[in-house]
C-alpha cells in the first residue's frame, strides 16, 4: 500500500513536471514568435567565434585573471556568469561618465545611451563606440541570444535585444560586475 501511493505522488509530481516545461515550450515557440535576433541586422559592430585568450589583444593566464578580478568579476567576465537582477552596484547610477570592462579598462558606453529597461541590469540601447563592443551567438540555456563581449579583452559582459528604444531598438543589457564606471569631471 506505502509503495503504490508514493508511485502515484511520483507519477503525479513528473506529469506536473512535464506539462510545466511543456508550456515553457510552448510559449517559447509559439506561433508568431519573433525569430532569434542577429546582431548583423541592425548593430555595426563585429561579430566573432572564437574564445581563446591569444585571439583578444589583451590576453591573461586564468591565473593572472583570478588575480586580477575580484571572485564575482571573474565568474562574469571569464566563464560567462549573470549577476542576479535588481543587485548590480551600477543599475542606479545615474551620474555623468563612461563605462568601462573591468577587465581590461576599455570604454564600453556613455551614460548617455543608458536607460532603465525595468530588467533589472544596466542597460544602455547602443556603445560608445562601434568597435568597442563584439558580439557572438549564444545558445546556452535552451535559447537563442546574442552575447555581448569587450573587443580588447574578450569578457563576457551581458547580452544584446532588439526591444530596446530609438534610434536603434537595441537593449544592452550588461552585468554591473563587468563593468567600471568613471563619473566625468563636469
Amino acid at each position: 500500500m506505502f509503495r503504490a501511493k508514493n508511485r502515484r505522488r511520483l507519477r503525479t509530481a513528473a506529469l506536473l513536471f512535464a506539462g510545466a516545461g511543456l508550456m515553457i515550450l510552448g510559449f517559447l515557440f509559439r506561433p508568431g514568435a519573433r525569430a532569434s535576433f542577429q546582431p548583423s541586422q541592425r548593430a555595426a559592430h563585429a561579430e566573432v567565434s572564437s574564445t581563446r585568450a591569444e585571439d583578444w589583444e589583451v590576453h591573461k593566464s586564468d591565473a593572472e585573471w583570478r588575480r586580477r578580478l575580484t571572485p564575482q568579476q571573474y565568474r562574469i567576465l571569464r566563464q560567462a556568469g549573470t549577476e542576479l537582477p535588481f543587485t548590480g552596484a551600477l543599475l542606479k547610477t545615474h551620474e555623468t561618465g563612461i563605462y568601462k570592462c573591468a577587465g581590461c579598462g576599455l570604454e564600453l558606453f556613455s551614460s548617455a545611451a543608458k536607460f532603465d529597461s525595468g530588467t533589472g541590469w544596466p542597460s544602455f540601447w547602443e556603445p560608445l563606440r562601434n568597435d568597442s563592443v563584439v558580439t557572438r551567438a549564444d545558445h546556452s540555456l535552451w535559447m537563442a541570444r546574442t552575447e555581448v563581449l569587450c573587443r580588447r579583452c574578450g569578457g563576457h559582459l551581458g547580452h544584446v535585444f532588439d526591444d530596446g528604444p530609438k534610434p536603434t531598438g537595441l537593449r544592452y543589457c550588461l552585468n554591473s560586475a563587468a563593468l567600471t564606471f568613471e563619473k566625468s569631471a563636469r
